[in-house]
């Protein structure tokens, strides 16, 4: 009987383990403490529900919390991460608030957002009407453009 009860035990234990996925999911989703947690980049208070970003690292699990698209972005960059293209990506819905899947969503540009990149995720269903749309790779090739662009500015003034 005991003998039962353990081969029972593995087998349930193995169907589990083999049906999980090794992906990241809305399971993965961190609740974020508003106005008390902090962008990993910029240190600022995350306050606004539909900016902001977790960013969630393939090899270790771990959740990366940003205030702006723009912040998450250019902290790939800056920390040299080059695990972009694996990683889990959500952004809050600049429409209702809730996590979708930044690398599957349509994003809007010229909005106020935390740290003035501009840009605002929305599904298919919530984006605004009469607006230009940008995909994730465009988003993240116009926020990397703008650091360019500040960076060669900085650049400028000090050889000045």
């Amino acid at each position: 009987m005991r003998n039962f009860k353990y081969g029972v035990f593995l087998f349930f234990a193995i169907f589990f383990i083999s049906c999980s996925d090794s992906t990241s999911s809305e399971n993965d989703i961190k609740k974020i403490h508003w106005d008390r947690d902090m962008c990993d980049r910029c240190r600022m208070v995350i306050s606004e529900k539909k900016f902001a970003v977790q960013v969630i690292n393939p090899h270790t699990n771990k959740t990366f919390l940003f205030d702006d698209l723009g912040c998450a972005i250019s902290w790939f960059e800056e920390e040299n991460q080059p695990w972009i293209k694996e990683a889990k990506i959500w952004i809050n819905d600049a429409h209702n608030g809730s996590f979708i899947d930044a690398k599957e969503a349509i994003y809007t540009k010229e909005n106020i957002t935390p740290m003035g990149y501009g840009f605002s995720a929305y599904t298919q269903k919530t984006k605004p009407k009469n607006e230009r749309y940008f995909s994730f790779e465009e988003s993240v090739e116009l926020i990397n453009l703008r650091n360019h662009e500040y960076q060669q500015e900085k650049i400028g003034t000090k050889n000045e």
